[in-house]
């Protein structure tokens, strides 16, 4: 989207009326438009400017940064919000959320991949030039773990999650073939059923068969949002799976680039709220108090 200026210098006007044209040109094409964000400005045949306003040029453009979703589950999320006596001001994409959190202005201007590990679902988005570029969402997370451990010791989602919080990793250990869990039957309480026992080494085997499953997933959408090359050596996990013990090691190993668990920047957060769980709500409490330019309006 451009503007003739015919050599003069660059105002507020010139902008605000740019982003009037690329607001009319943007087709969500029946989708509904969460962000829609400047990204970088062109000068006549300079590209990348991130502040124009002062310089003199001929023509002025922007690129502008669309994020839309199917209408469908937006309408659903706010109905759920509502239904609840909740207001809702604005429905943010996860990653947008999640990046603002736990990643670093360095980070993404120089290009970091995101991997949020959720509940039953994971987002791998990738970051470069300071904006989103790009978002896969995979269909299978931590609740695929828990899944994956009762059917194979045969004990309850609840018992489960629990030794998959307290004594589950990604990683192997020497030690883990003589640490025992004791874990609850499925019929729990049944008179005459004892506990069964597990190894650690056990449990940690099946952790890594889904873990093995779900990294493959995380590469293959890393390719498709062509994070490689030079800047393609950043992963940061984040999201309540990143929690698991040795998980930034496994992903380091697996990926074959530097990982490290993202964790919410918050000033003022408490330690129980740090945590890698928490880093798309600290997201949305920072988004809100931000004044980050979104077109958006237009399509609220």
């Amino acid at each position: 989207h451009d503007r003739p200026l015919d050599g003069r210098a660059i105002s507020d006007q010139d902008i605000d009326a740019l982003f009037d044209k690329a607001r009319a040109s943007i087709d969500p094409g029946g989708r509904t438009v969460l962000h829609a964000l400047p990204a970088l400005y062109t000068i006549d045949d300079v590209a990348g400017v991130k502040k124009p306003i002062g310089l003199h040029a001929e023509k002025l453009a922007v690129d502008i940064h669309v994020i839309a979703a199917a209408p469908a589950p937006v309408k659903n999320l706010d109905l759920c919000v509502r239904s609840a006596h909740l207001g809702v001001e604005k429905i943010v994409a996860s990653p947008v959320a999640a990046g603002k959190a736990c990643l670093s202005d360095e980070e993404r201007e120089l290009g970091v991949a995101l991997v949020e590990l959720g509940a039953g679902v994971t987002n791998v988005s990738v970051f470069a030039g300071g904006m989103l570029l790009g978002l896969h969402s995979l269909g299978q997370g931590g609740s695929d773990i828990t899944d994956d451990i009762a059917a194979a010791f045969g004990t309850r989602r609840v018992e489960a999650e629990r030794i998959k919080c307290f004594y589950g990793s990604a990683m192997m250990s020497p030690r883990d073939n003589h640490d025992m869990i004791e874990l609850a039957p499925i019929a729990g309480g049944v008179e005459g059923m004892e506990s069964a026992r597990i190894t650690r080494a056990q449990l940690v085997s099946v952790i890594r068969q889904r873990l093995e499953h779900l990294t493959a997933l995380v590469e293959d959408a890393l390719k498709q949002l062509g994070f490689a090359g030079p800047f393609g050596r950043q992963v940061v996990v984040t999201g309540g799976s990143a929690e698991l013990k040795g998980i930034a090691d496994y992903a380091q190993g697996v990926l074959g680039r530097a990982v490290r668990i993202g964790r919410p920047t918050m000033p003022g957060l408490p330690d129980a709220h740090g945590g890698p769980a928490f880093a798309t709500l600290a997201g949305l409490v920072q988004f809100a108090a931000s004044d980050e330019l979104d077109l958006r309006s237009a399509f609220a």
